[in-house]
């Protein structure tokens, strides 16, 4: 089980990366509907069942579609996070397939957060 924990992340790591990074790109893999409901600041939107097809994009292709550089395939701060943690962990396990070895899943997703900030 040491591998499932070094794909998750907890609350209090994402708060310090999202300080912190230069270099994280924290993705939000849940319906438009919810993310237009709230969303963590700084996250970028890649619904779950599209994220295989945005990874496969060139760098110039995904950076036109979301507005951000696609991430390399060392990027060590790639996170996806979802509601409840589970589209999440499936986004992540489609990373890890691409090739993203360092992509973690905010386990606790967007209700903890928003839980945690009082939102």
């Amino acid at each position: 089980m040491a591998n499932a924990d070094k794909q998750e992340i907890s609350y209090a790591d994402l708060k310090v990366l999202l300080a912190k990074s230069q270099s994280l790109l924290l993705v939000d893999v849940r319906s438009k509907e919810e993310v237009d409901k709230g969303h963590i600041p700084g996250s970028i939107h890649i619904p779950v069942d599209t994220v295989e097809s945005a990874l496969a994009l060139d760098p110039a292709e995904f950076k036109a579609k979301y507005g951000v550089t696609k991430p390399s395939l060392d990027a060590p701060e790639l996170v996806f996070h979802c509601q409840m943690g589970r589209r999440g962990g499936v986004a992540t396990d489609k990373a890890h397939k691409l090739g993203y070895q360092s992509a973690r899943n905010y386990a606790g997703g967007y209700k903890e957060w928003s839980e945690k900030e009082g939102k």
